[in-house]
């Protein structure tokens, strides 16, 4: 591959992944937005935990965990970020060429999915996960962060890894992360 070749493929990449990188980063340090990043790092420490290796459960899990590279969340309950929030996603998906997974739709709530493909039909390399709509259902939950009571609208979650779609509910379940609940209905949408 000649040079120019490589030089080419590079500057079309880079905006790609910096585009990933500052959707996140965008909204993690903005007041309004609750943020957590969980990187390969501390999935490599979850993977050299002592488990029973008798338990196919826990094994199972340990082996999912080993190809998490990264999950990312955001959430927010201010509409006029929300809006923003929803704006910055769709640029997102269009660039990293994430295609529709599934979607659900109840009163203001919509739930959407989104892949980008991985070796196989039940593997993908992300899982980018949209949910709005739920500062209806929040507003009475009593949900606190650092002390002070919060209302959600929207919560984006990002998945990125090797990551096997029948699985990955245990995963974002165990972990407590936000709208994990709504995996389990994709994945078995997917299941074969």
């Amino acid at each position: 591959m000649s040079k120019k070749a490589i030089l080419l493929l590079a500057i079309m990449i880079v905006p790609m992944v910096s585009f990933g990188q500052s959707f996140f980063s965008k909204y993690e340090s903005m007041k309004g937005v609750t943020s957590g990043v969980i990187s390969q790092k501390m999935f490599k420490m979850i993977a050299t935990i002592d488990v029973d290796l008798d338990d196919p459960e826990a094994q199972g899990f340990l082996d999912m965990v080993k190809k998490v590279e990264s999950i990312k969340v955001l959430s927010t309950g201010d509409k006029t970020i929300s809006s923003n929030l929803a704006a910055d996603a769709e640029k997102y998906i269009g660039s990293s060429k994430l295609d529709e997974l599934m979607r659900f739709k109840d009163g203001n709530q919509t739930v959407k999915f989104y892949v980008k493909e991985g070796r196989d039909e039940n593997h993908v390399r992300e899982l980018l996960m949209y949910i709005n709509g739920l500062k209806e259902l929040t507003k009475d939950a009593n949900i606190e962060i650092n002390g002070e009571k919060r209302d959600i609208e929207t919560i984006v979650v990002s998945i990125i890894g090797d990551i096997d779609l029948r699985e990955i509910s245990k995963i974002t379940s165990k972990m407590n992360v936000p709208g994990g609940e709504h995996l389990e209905k994709a994945s078995k949408g997917k299941k074969q």
